[in-house]
């Protein structure tokens, strides 16, 4: 028998057995439904963290206080601890805050060739924007920060301009529009809000621009803000117990690390380190977070293989004893096959091709659902359509591999039947 004609004879005898090949290929699609629709889910998250964390891209860091948490040993009651440098670390030096003098000192004397450095402040999440009669609720965020702080942060001017160093210094009543605030206020005829005045916290300020759309952040909008200069917020909104941070950027991805080096070597001093404690400032780089998401995220793409993996082994069992079941029942169908010159090689390709065919169903359906539970992630965080093709190709790979240790053993034993016992066989 020639191996097309084994083919579609198990092809035929698959398709007879609807209801057992059905729930066998169910089986078999809910364990690689269950990895491809993570691994797709895993994707599209990667997918947002590199959207959401590439705002000054990779070739920058900024510098913040070290918080309290952040030390590396001792208690409360200790003076000194042990920082992962091995340098001593002054508990009284956590928490504090960079202060305005420092960042300034720091921003005039940094002088990495091509380098770009800004300064900014939180002000807060809960701040009140009026326009007219119209009124935003509590919820807008204020950003403080110098001319470079747009460039830095990767904004985009959609309308009007960015502040200069000179309106920066003057602490004038100036201020940049984030997205959602300019369309609650213009609607649809931003261009008509630049020059205009807005209240911030009930202070007047004239608008210079407004920023492209960045869209959202895992249900946090970027685009509900408004960004003035901090000379003029440490005048209108400042409080001492506000920490400066400060960001650079490089022009060459390279020479982000010499970058650094120079920063802190420049910094300690200002914020009065010695050379046996270790700085109390910290420095993230802007990839950062987004290694750390993805590290996170690799933890759960194994853990979603091992719970496939485990899925299809129960899945690869319940094959096999379909089969076993199946050459009980053909028995005699397997002794007339060999009573009129059928040999032992075909009856266990025949067998082992049903396996395979029930696993490749199985990981064809379980790969369209997978893909389409995934996206249905996707659409959550507003991104693109994912399909992750790898691993595709690794269901099928892993399927036919299931179909083929499930056939294996069934099929070796209807070869080896004896066809005068199987014509017997009740």
């Amino acid at each position: 028998m020639k191996f097309i004609d084994t083919l579609l004879l198990a092809f035929r005898t698959v398709k007879s057995n609807r209801l057992r090949t059905g729930l066998t290929v169910t089986i078999i699609a809910f364990g690689i439904m269950a990895l491809v629709g993570i691994i797709t889910a895993i994707k599209a998250m990667n997918q947002k963290f590199s959207e959401s964390f590439s705002s000054m891209g990779a070739n920058g860091f900024t510098i913040r206080f070290k918080e309290r948490n952040m030390n590396f040993g001792g208690g409360r009651g200790d003076d000194l601890a042990v920082s992962k440098k091995g340098k001593k670390e002054k508990q009284s030096n956590l928490n504090k805050v960079i202060t305005r003098e420092q960042a300034e000192y720091f921003i005039s004397h940094y002088h990495f060739p091509g380098a770009m450095a800004g300064i900014s402040v939180f002000g807060g999440r809960s701040n009140i924007m009026s326009f007219g009669d119209k009124k935003t609720s509590p919820n807008v965020v204020l950003m403080a920060g110098d001319e470079n702080y747009l460039n830095l942060n990767a904004y985009k001017v959609l309308y009007g301009r960015n502040f200069t160093a000179g309106e920066i210094r003057g602490a004038q009543n100036l201020c940049v529009l984030g997205f959602d605030v300019a369309k609650s206020f213009f609607g649809e005829a931003m261009d008509k809000g630049i020059n205009t005045t807005v209240r911030i916290n009930n202070m007047p300020y004239r608008v210079l621009g407004i920023l492209e759309g960045k869209g959202s952040t895992f249900g946090f909008s970027r685009d509900n803000m408004v960004v003035t200069g901090y000379p003029n917020w440490a005048r209108n909104f400042g409080n001492t117990t506000a920490s400066y941070v400060i960001a650079v950027k490089v022009n060459d991805l390279k020479q982000l690390d010499a970058a650094m080096g120079e920063a802190e070597s420049l910094f300690r001093p200002i914020r009065k380190n010695s050379i046996t404690e270790a700085s109390n400032f910290a420095m993230d780089r802007s990839d950062s977070a987004v290694q750390t998401a993805m590290n996170v995220l690799r933890y759960i793409r194994w853990a979603a293989i091992v719970i496939g993996v485990i899925t299809l082994l129960g899945a690869a069992i319940g094959l096999m004893n379909i089969m076993l079941v199946s050459v009980s029942e053909r028995t005699k169908e397997v002794g007339l096959i060999k009573a009129i010159g059928g040999k032992k090689q075909s009856v266990k390709t025949q067998f082992l091709l049903e396996a395979i065919i029930i696993s490749i169903l199985g990981a064809l359906l379980g790969i369209l659902l997978g893909i389409i539970v995934g996206n249905l992630f996707s659409l959550v965080l507003n991104t693109g359509f994912v399909v992750p093709w790898d691993w595709v190709a690794y269901g099928i790979v892993i399927c036919t591999i299931v179909g083929l240790a499930a056939g294996i053993y069934p099929a070796v034993k209807a070869g080896r039947l004896n066809p005068i016992e199987a014509l017997r066989y009740e």
